[in-house]
């Protein structure tokens, strides 16, 4: 398959942004369960078939969004050289896509309303937390549970992005994962 016929109509790229943008605009003014695939066409102004054309319903919808973030991340953290430490620079990229895509984060990971995404995002950052402690597993030196490292750092992070949202992104991307970065180097005791 040439790369040509790989790409995606920007026709169809378009029309799913502005269901997506349309879902996000109905998720600030209404509860979830009163969003109806009228409502979002309308908002959107495409017409009901051109939504059937790209989702089967609205929970379809849902998934493929959320999907869709997964993989926008995913992408960011892949470039994450395996190397002991805190990547400043991911961890910049990651805060400034929230930042800039900060009206669909915020509604979905940072009102609580729709648990699917939050616990993707979760899923991914464990995931990504625990492949780079396999790869650097011997140059780790850890007093506490794999596991636990794992949950309380995918925690972390999460937690702070989210609270970011939620205080309408007071502080810069690259100050956020600064302080972040302070946190990680903490003096740690010494060995005896």
């Amino acid at each position: 398959m040439s790369k040509k016929s790989q790409r995606i109509d920007p026709r169809v790229l378009r029309t799913r942004q502005l269901i997506r943008d349309a879902f996000i605009e109905l998720l600030h003014e209404l509860e979830l369960e009163k969003i109806t695939v009228n409502r979002i066409a309308e908002r959107a102004t495409i017409n009901r078939v051109a939504f059937y054309l790209h989702y089967r319903d609205i929970p379809d919808m849902i998934d493929r969004l959320a999907e869709d973030m997964i993989n926008e991340i995913h992408a960011i953290l892949k470039e994450a050289p395996n190397r002991p430490g805190f990547n400043m620079e991911i961890m910049i990229k990651l805060l400034e896509h929230i930042a800039e895509n900060s009206k669909f984060y915020k509604v979905l990971l940072a009102s609580r309303r729709i648990p699917v995404f939050t616990e993707r995002l979760m899923k991914l950052i464990a995931d990504f937390i625990t492949s780079r402690m396999n790869t650097l597993e011997a140059s780790l030196t850890l007093n506490v549970q794999k596991d636990i490292a794992i949950w309380y750092g995918s925690s972390a992070i999460i937690g702070t992005i989210v609270f970011w949202l939620r205080n309408d992104l007071p502080y810069t991307p690259i100050f956020l994962a600064t302080q972040l970065s302070e946190l990680l180097h903490l003096p740690q005791p010494e060995s005896r």
